[in-house]
């Protein structure tokens, strides 16, 4: 049986964090993982939205491992049931999961292990919870809470609305004095309000996270030759993990075989292949036997392979929901990953023709994600605003428009006058094909029948080809200015669209034929040896094949990086890695050292380079044996140079929430009472009181209650930090 202590107040308030260092190897969390894992830790329902990469499984992983009871999950997916049970048992943690894959006497020693305590965490699907056999065990044996995985499913405002979902509201007719916790990466107000609705979460605690991908790439382009775009894309990730969405079956198995011949190592999935086949092609994705699956949306879902590097889609998405989900596959590690979505006019009325409830929704869904590929903005903009938030950048510096990669097209304005002054003239009763051709002045017998030939706007267009007029026609409709109405789309000019006639706004229009490929702001290879990361890549692989797990479950491509950045030397050295907690120090610390070693003595480079460096920079204090993260020890530095949070924070590149974290422990480690320097006096006076009301250091969420929206709980934890220090933590 796990055994159970129970920590002092003051152990308790850090003991999340501690496990994160044991068992996962970050000294930090992210922005809102703390947050989360409070309120699973006081017993408090919650909806959590978190990007794809953003850590919302640690955010139900760690509270499970702090409690006294398992904690049971609900995942949609075996293979990402075995995928997440896979990485927590390498990382020294108790997880199984039930499923149909399981034989019986497999499921009989499951069960053993939760009633006897030596289970952490149990992963099962929606339907096999609700069963009564699995409440009625689940209530014997007690749970510590339940997590709703992939919640979004429930909703069917949702992008991918599944009805087994649905009987999971009777969990708190079960289960009344147990926590519920549902999270999602993708999720809009609506959809938030009907997840919380359906569990029957009357007080959830609501926490959404930027819905901004920092690490990826986004580029958008009409589709040409598609083939050959998407070779740039693999091409520019040679030998590196990628996802190629594709529509229809037929071009998922066209594309693969293609991609074959010409030398990739790629494999098809979707719903038409058997069981047996989509297993084999995922396992021999996930386990780096092939670097390339090309899809339907049916892949993606049950995958928690972390260092997908491209994801290139093929056509548009059904909504901007399902492209959130589809290309957040790439960089969950947090490491640069590269998006590309290629479109067409004709994507949009065939995902039109394939509504199966062609309602205002699925409609609404549609035009948005249309508008997304045509309005030549800022990619990541585009997508924060579309889930409701605030983007205050100016430049993202990391989408094609951003980079200034589209070209163009000289005088827009005039030439989006041209194309919606021909659909005036046309009295708007013609589709896109007819206005393009009337543009570039063609003689096809329909146009000379109709008189169109006689026009004002007869071949004012006559310089371009007709498709590049419908593409930018289809640009003016992306960007609001015309309209596609009725059973055969004809063009209708928008209110704006008007406004474009009277020379009142300006279109932006750009060619099909993007500029040179830039790079992104971000260069997370800076400092890495290349040779050694590859080098370390094939021991990894080498180990995860003698283990029968996935290679990322050894360790992710961040943590190699660091390694082949780092280059450690000892066991000491090597506990320094991101993402490298004490079991896998244990189990192949000597391993992977043994390799560095080898390879700095072969090419005479020296070892424990950056971490010599962090020291010898350092002119501060000494600090505490525990502080070993690089950035840590900076934040110190800056800290004793007087610097705020914010400035931290900015300097350091770091969310505010993580600089939060370097400041608690730097508190601790000067053992400073007197959290002035960073608050007013009235703001920490009023914090004060509130924790002389609440009595207790253990959970800011209590103390939270007692205050106006205006404190944070960053700055609470400052106080609470400052009072720890003062009271040599003896409140109970």
């Amino acid at each position: 049986m796990i055994p159970q202590t129970h920590p002092t107040p003051a152990e308790a308030a850090d003991l999340p964090l501690e496990k994160l260092k044991q068992y996962w190897g970050y000294d930090a969390f992210r922005p809102l993982q703390r947050e989360a894992i409070e309120c699973a830790l006081a017993g408090q329902d919650s909806v959590v939205v978190l990007p794809t990469g953003g850590g919302k499984s640690l955010c139900y992983q760690v509270p499970a491992i702090c409690k006294d009871k398992v904690a049971v999950v609900v995942s949609p997916l075996i293979s990402l049931m075995k995928d997440q049970v896979d990485g927590l048992n390498a990382s020294g943690i108790a997880a199984a999961s039930i499923n149909s894959s399981l034989s019986d006497n497999e499921k009989r020693l499951v069960a053993h292990e939760v009633e006897t305590g030596n289970l952490q965490l149990l992963y099962m699907a929606p339907e096999r919870l609700v069963l009564p056999a699995t409440i009625d065990f689940l209530k014997r044996v007690g749970v510590a809470f339940f997590a709703i995985d992939e919640a979004h499913c429930i909703s069917s405002w949702g992008h991918d609305f599944r009805p087994e979902y649905r009987q999971l509201g009777e969990l708190k007719k079960h289960f009344p004095g147990v926590s519920v916790h549902a999270f999602t990466a993708t999720a809009t107000e609506r959809v938030r309000a009907d997840i919380a609705r359906q569990l029957n979460l009357e007080t959830a605690n609501t926490l959404v996270g930027s819905f901004d991908r920092e690490n990826l790439l986004y580029r958008v382009h009409r589709r040409g030759d598609t083939l050959t775009q998407m070779r740039e894309v693999i091409d520019r990730h040679k030998d590196q993990a990628g996802i190629v969405y594709c529509i229809s079956r037929k071009e998922v198995e066209n594309v693969a075989a293609t991609l074959n011949e010409l030398g990739y190592k790629a494999k098809p999935y979707h719903a038409g292949l058997t069981v047996g086949e989509r297993t084999n092609h995922q396992d021999d994705f996930i386990n780096e036997r092939v670097d390339i699956i090309v899809a339907t949306v049916a892949f993606g879902m049950g995958i928690d392979k972390s260092n997908v590097r491209f994801v290139v889609h093929s056509g548009m998405p059904k909504s901007l929901e399902a492209y959130q989900q589809e290309s957040g596959r790439a960089g969950r590690d947090g490491l640069q990953s590269e998006c590309t979505l290629l479109y067409s006019g004709g994507d949009l009325m065939m995902w039109k023709r394939m509504q199966s409830d062609p309602g205002a929704g699925s409609q609404e869904l549609l035009e948005a994600m249309y508008s997304y590929c045509t309005r030549n903005l800022c990619r990541h903009r585009m997508l924060v605003e579309y889930f409701g938030q605030k983007f205050e950048k100016s430049d993202c510096g990391g989408c094609d428009v951003c980079l200034n990669e589209l070209q163009t097209v000289p005088d827009s304005l005039v030439v989006a006058q041209k194309i919606i002054s021909c659909v005036h003239r046309v009295n708007q009763r013609f589709g896109v094909g007819h206005v393009a051709k009337v543009l570039t002045g063609s003689g096809a017998a329909r146009i000379r029948e109709l008189g169109h030939d006689k026009l004002s706007t007869y071949g004012l267009l006559a310089e371009h080809r007709a498709d590049t007029i419908s593409d930018w026609i289809g640009q003016l409709v992306g960007q609001g200015f015309l309209e596609k109405s009725g059973e055969y789309s004809v063009l209708v000019i928008s209110a704006t669209g008007r406004a474009v006639l009277r020379g009142e706004t300006t279109p932006v229009l750009v060619h099909n034929n993007p500029a040179t490929k830039k790079s992104a702001r971000v260069d997370d290879w800076e400092g890495v040896d290349r040779n050694l990361f590859e080098l370390l890549r094939s021991k990894r692989k080498e180990t995860a094949m003698a283990k029968g797990v996935p290679p990322f479950v050894i360790f992710h491509d961040a943590s190699l990086r660091d390694m082949a950045k780092l280059r450690p030397s000892s066991i000491d050295a090597f506990e320094r890695v991101s993402g490298v907690g004490e079991k896998k120090v244990t189990d192949y610390g000597e391993t992977f050292i043994a390799c560095i070693l080898d390879y700095c003595q072969q090419h005479g480079v020296p070892t424990d380079q950056a971490v010599a460096g962090a020291m010898s920079a350092s002119t501060s204090p000494p600090l505490p044996p525990k502080v070993k993260n690089k950035v840590m020890l900076d934040a110190f530095v800056l800290f004793d140079q007087g610097k705020s949070v914010a400035e931290v924070a900015a300097q350091l590149d770091r969310a505010l929430s993580t600089t939060g974290q370097y400041l608690g422990k730097y508190i601790a480690a000067r053992q400073i009472t007197d959290p002035g320097r960073w608050l007013p006096p009235d703001k920490v006076q009023t914090i004060r009181k509130a924790i002389d009301q609440v009595g207790t250091l253990e959970r800011l969420a209590p103390i939270k209650e007692l205050l106006d929206d205006d404190v944070s709980y960053e700055e609470i934890r400052i106080v609470v930090d400052c009072v720890k220090v003062e009271t040599g933590f003896s409140m109970s």
